[in-house]
């Protein structure tokens, strides 16, 4: 029998459940409340670094019916605050399957809650826009309390947090390139590694630093937390412009932009899922991408740079290039970690440019 739970928004809104993973032992859990609309990937969704500090609702119902193994997750532990599921089935099936979702949020200390209207809650996000939230087991006034002191991701500097310590090497491909981990995910790594040897360095390595491994290429990671929260990092890839062919994705993307002197906002309610439609305006061809991300960069804000893809959804900007530093970057994820690979192409395009600068 599970515990009933709750989970309370800083609006107020309640919402009944029963505690699950790791919730019961922790009471309360906080963060700030979105929805992700992809059907499966759940697990590596979960060990996302770039859901810090949030609580991940699924508007799929069933999450957990194929279980867990290592070879899907993400990241080196889970980073978000907490998950919210409608059913999370008490038996899983799939013959890759190393345990069960439940078990793997107990063994990393994830809270859950189950049982929850997610339809409704996820049309209360879309409608008054993602938030800060708080579930537990504890007395309905604790969490009303709870939810109301809780903070958002504005203003938070949550890439160095998840960034790793020290720097590392992966692959062994004739290529050089330098990524700067500001929430790395491993299959981002698994396409770089196809053609290049990875030096994978902390948020906080200095531009001289990242040239002195004489790189082909550098690349700025995902990651979460607000962009705007950045300004050295924006400052050290400023530095980094025209000297290595550079590739950004999601947070890489604005922090690119905010190198070049552009400027983010918050979108209402993010884009998390695996479904949105992307449009290349070179081609004209409709990309379906996976995305992740609570900002987006303002349009017309970054100088000298040309606008590559947008969002059909709602037209945020999805792709800009500046051809004078020989930069690109793109909002969305095209490693696909869940998600569809109409985008992989983008890791084939850096390694192009990366050989064209080299000569070779």
């Amino acid at each position: 029998m599970r515990s009933p739970a709750h989970l309370v928004l800083s609006d107020g809104a309640v919402f009944e459940g029963e505690a699950a993973g790791a919730l019961f032992e922790q009471g309360i859990v906080t963060g700030e409340a979105v929805f992700n609309t992809a059907l499966s990937g759940y697990q590596e969704v979960i060990t996302d670094p770039s859901y810090a500090g949030q609580i991940v609702a699924f508007t799929y119902p069933h999450i957990g019916s194929y279980g867990v193994t290592p070879l899907d997750d993400e990241s080196r532990q889970v980073f978000l605050s907490g998950i919210i599921v409608r059913d999370l089935p008490p038996r899983h099936s799939n013959w890759r399957a190393s345990g069960s979702l439940e078990q793997h949020l107990r063994d990393q200390g994830v809270a859950a809650i189950t049982g929850i209207d997610t339809r409704r809650l996820t049309r209360h996000l879309r409608e008054r826009g993602a938030m800060p939230c708080a579930m537990g087991v504890g007395p309905l006034e604790e969490l009303t309390a709870a939810a109301a002191a809780a903070p958002s991701t504005d203003g938070c500097d949550l890439a160095t947090v998840v960034s790793a310590a020290e720097a590392y090497r992966v692959g062994n491909g004739p290529l050089r390139v330098v990524a700067l981990d500001l929430g790395i995910k491993t299959t981002i790594l698994e396409h770089l590694i196809r053609f290049a040897t990875v030096e994978v360095v902390p948020a906080g390595t200095t531009a001289e630093e990242i040239m002195s491994l004489d790189p082909h290429g550098i690349f700025l990671s995902n990651g979460p937390g607000d962009p705007a929260a950045l300004g050295s990092i924006a400052g050290t890839v400023s530095e980094l412009l025209g000297r290595a062919p550079l590739l950004g994705i999601c947070l890489g993307h604005q922090v690119l932009a905010g190198a070049l002197g552009g400027s983010t906002y918050k979108l209402p309610f993010g884009h998390h899922g695996s479904n949105h439609p992307v449009k290349h305006l070179a081609t004209g061809t409709v990309e379906i991408t996976a995305q992740n991300h609570n900002y987006a960069v303002e349009e017309g804000s970054v100088p000298g740079a040309v606008v590559t893809h947008v969002n059909l959804n709602d037209g945020v900007i999805e792709g800009i290039a500046i051809e004078r530093v020989d930069a690109v970057s793109v909002q969305h994820h095209p490693e696909a970690g869940p998600g569809p690979h109409d985008a992989s192409y983008l890791f084939d395009d850096f390694a192009a440019r990366m050989r064209a600068a080299a000569g070779s």
